[in-house]
């Protein structure tokens, strides 16, 4: 609402926040849509740690806007031959993608810091992604979004690195710390421990099945045990792979 009135006309927001408001399960193009109508928006979304972005390091990252005009001459101002820039038009699958890679990040860490290995966070990844892909089509998205860098390459960054806030949390949790004294320690948020409740709250109300992301909510939001969570998902019914 700030910028109501100090935007000039037409000119463009980009939106570079990755998250679901909290009680209204909004993404974040239609909080902008509905507070500054008629305003030209784009989102910028990929896997990058802002350190290497800074570093100059190679990042490839997706811009997602309905105009094309407007897409095509963000792209273009904000491109360097070391920040590669692929536009596509679908801003509900780039922001799906951003959103729910954070709570899976959340549960990769919680396996990393329980020592569960490598095969498991494998599954969990996998398995995530399908939930995205899920919750994505819900909500209108295209699959091949969901494929590519704001999406798959986005998750598959952040739920293998420690520089990850999300994924160094559940690392954190795992280990037996506990949620506050973990976010007590630190000077930036985990947008997961917020999203979960939004991710999971979007999906009851869509009607998506999303196990693995109701049960980091249920850590998170609502002192699950951890060791009956996992032993919960791992009871699950097995089920064809194309499927849930």
């Amino acid at each position: 609402g700030r910028l109501k009135g100090a935007l000039k006309p037409g000119r463009p927001v980009v939106i570079c926040a990755k998250g679901i408001e909290q009680e209204t399960f909004a993404l974040m193009s239609e909080i902008v849509e509905a507070t500054l109508p008629g305003t030209p928006l784009a989102v910028l979304s990929g896997p990058t740690f802002a350190i290497e972005v800074a570093r100059d390091l190679p990042t490839g990252v997706t811009l997602a806007c309905k105009d094309d005009k407007t897409g095509k001459a963000l792209a273009d101002m904000l491109s360097t031959p070391r920040f590669r820039i692929y536009r596509t038009d679908d801003v509900v699958g780039v922001e799906i993608g951003g959103a729910v890679k954070n709570v899976i990040a959340i549960g990769c860490g919680i396996v990393e810091g329980r020592r569960m290995g490598e095969n498991a966070r494998a599954a969990l990844i996998t398995r995530g992604l399908a939930e995205m892909a899920r919750l994505g089509h819900a909500k209108g998205a295209r699959p091949e979004t969901l494929m590519g860098l704001s999406g798959i390459g986005d998750l598959t960054l952040t739920c293998n690195a420690m520089q990850s806030r999300n994924f160094s949390l559940g690392v954190a949790l795992g280990g037996g710390e506990a949620l506050a004294d973990v976010v007590g320690q630190r000077a930036s948020v985990a947008e997961g421990v917020f999203t979960a409740a939004s991710v999971t709250g979007l999906a009851r109300r869509l009607g998506v099945d999303m196990p693995i992301c109701l049960a980091i909510d249920g850590i998170i939001n609502h002192f699950a045990d951890i060791d009956a969570t996992i032993g919960g998902l791992l009871s699950r019914p097995t089920g064809v792979i194309e499927a849930s």
